[in-house]
């Protein structure tokens, strides 16, 4: 027998999710070896998200199994009020199974995604909106300009040659700064990066006063929750490896893929070294000159990539 009222019944009002969903895909097993500064790229991102962003949002971390610690993190920034909406799940789901989650469950209209190791820009949001609703049929926008493969815009590319309204360009539209501070980001060497540079080029297109270059990437970008959801469900067999299924979805759906031309995004990968802005938790260790010695690196290296591959490679 029910004893009372529920309290419930008197709340005249309950809180409306904003327009758009700040998601964040976290995974941070350990914090030794690969994953040691993770943590602070992981606090880096999510400060740099929020002090960057010009247009009201919600944020939402789907965390993919990390250890203990880290989760205690995010629940202390939870009850903060500088998380809304956090999600612990006690196993690896992979990237697939995580998004089928964030990109089905996210209550917003839309969705800015990003990996646990971006770094944004003041204005990152507003700017990767103006495209997305300025632009038609627009399918996913990332916030920063580099040189993605050209098989996965095909459609963009047909669209602005079949649009009298859009204007298409082929060029060196990105900096080489800008371009050379991506591809660093990936390890490539300086010169590799200028091999590509060179041999590749742009695609500028321009709609009602509005430029964007055609590319995209599934790491970061901001969609609309009802285009996302179209491509439902993922299926991957490995963590990582297959996450290029959603930009060839879109692209084979003949939705845009487009980023600004300044960059208000950056790729950290796993260490803050080397990266200033202000959002930096700690400073980086100083890094010994005789590491990057090539014999020394070259040991030093495969007694790494062994270790790393007798504990995780199971294949």
């Amino acid at each position: 027998m029910r004893i009372g009222q529920n309290p419930a019944k008197f709340v005249k009002a309950v809180a409306a999710p904003e327009r758009v969903t700040a998601a964040v895909l976290n995974y941070i097993p350990m914090v030794s070896g690969y994953y040691r500064d993770l943590p602070d790229v992981l606090r880096t991102c999510l400060e740099s998200l929020r002090a960057g962003a010009d247009v009201p949002f919600d944020l939402l971390v789907f965390d993919n199994g990390s250890c203990p610690e880290v989760q205690d993190w995010l629940l202390g920034e939870q009850r903060a009020g500088r998380i809304q909406y956090l999600i612990l799940s006690q196993k690896n789901l992979g990237k697939g199974g995580a998004w089928n989650m964030i990109l089905d469950g996210a209550p917003g209209e839309i969705i800015a995604y990003a990996d646990n190791d971006v770094l944004f820009h003041p204005g990152w949001l507003s700017a990767s909106l103006r495209l997305l609703e300025t632009f038609p049929n627009v399918g996913m926008v990332t916030a920063r300009p580099f040189r993605t493969n050209p098989d996965y815009y095909t459609r963009t590319v047909a669209w602005a040659e079949g649009d009298p309204q859009a204007g298409v360009e082929r060029g060196h539209f990105i900096p080489f700064e800008t371009f050379l501070e991506f591809d660093r980001s990936l390890g490539q060497s300086d010169e590799e990066i200028r091999a590509h540079y060179d041999a590749s080029q742009d695609v500028r297109l321009t709609y009602q006063g509005v430029g964007a270059l055609a590319g995209a990437s599934h790491w970061q970008f901001i969609a609309y929750k009802q285009v996302l959801k179209q491509f439902l469900p993922f299926s991957m067999d490995r963590p990582m490896g297959q996450v290029k299924q959603l930009d060839q979805r879109i692209n084979d759906a003949g939705l845009l893929r487009l980023m600004p031309e300044q960059p208000y995004v950056m790729n950290l990968s796993n260490t803050l070294r080397g990266v200033s802005q202000p959002a930096q938790v700690n400073a980086p260790a100083v890094r010994h000159r005789w590491l990057d010695l090539p014999p020394v690196r070259k040991v030093l290296l495969s007694i790494y990539d062994r270790i790393f591959r007798w504990y995780y490679d199971r294949s």
